[in-house]
């Protein structure tokens, strides 16, 4: 159903971030399902995150939900989901303040030496969670904040090459690019023709959407 297209990008969020050295530019995810013998039913799909170090911009796009992307203010702690639907396009605005920041069951430790991803040296981390069967290694970058992502904030870097668990399955991500660069402010803003809509009128709309289908089209 449409109402499942806003669980991509909203992961976990946290109120605020340890400070590091700013990051602007653009930061690019492969995303794969963990589980091998899935790998085939579940197509790759990408994450692009832009970033001024104010405003950050999470871009997913596949082949059943569409595009998304999540515009979250980092100082002012709100945020837009812009999403696009067979009714109109949506921005679901929401204040990260009202949020309840969620009990992390990850924990962690790090490893001695570092891998290479992307071309850039990370640290490593041993990482559990009452889901993994075994461990999983982490990488992060250690000069960076986490705070470009909307998980695991309590790490001692930003994560590179990570798991997410989902009600489908566990989810790998892994860097393939991270480019420095100021993005153009316009990337930040809710276009003119997304709708601006809080979570609960956006349920209405799709609830009436399955209820009673398309509204018709005046003549």
């Amino acid at each position: 159903m449409l109402r499942h297209l806003i669980f991509i990008v909203l992961f976990p969020v946290a109120l605020y971030a340890q400070k590091r050295v700013p990051f602007t530019g653009k930061l690019v995810y492969k995303i794969t399902i963990a589980d091998t013998a899935f790998a085939e039913l579940v197509p790759t799909s990408y994450m692009t995150i832009l970033t001024n170090d104010t405003v950050t911009r999470i871009e997913n796009e596949t082949d059943q939900l569409g595009k998304q992307a999540l515009i979250k203010h980092m100082e002012l702690n709100k945020s837009y989901l812009l999403i696009e639907t067979p009714i109109d396009n949506f921005a679901i605005k929401t204040d990260l303040n009202k949020v309840e920041e969620s009990d992390s069951k990850y924990t962690f430790k790090k490893k001695h030496f570092k891998r290479k991803i992307a071309g850039l040296k990370a640290r490593r981390l041993e990482v559990n969670h009452p889901d993994f069967k075994e461990p999983k290694e982490y990488l992060y970058l250690k000069k960076y904040s986490p705070k470009y992502l909307n998980n695991f904030l309590d790490f001692p870097g930003l994560p590179v090459l990570f798991y997410i668990i989902t009600v489908d399955g566990v989810y790998k991500y892994e860097l393939q690019n991270l480019e420095e660069y100021l993005p153009e402010k316009d990337l930040f803003g809710v276009p003119s023709d997304y709708k601006k809509v809080d979570f609960a009128e956006f349920l209405e709309i799709i609830l009436q959407y399955e209820q009673n289908g398309p509204p018709e089209k005046e003549d």
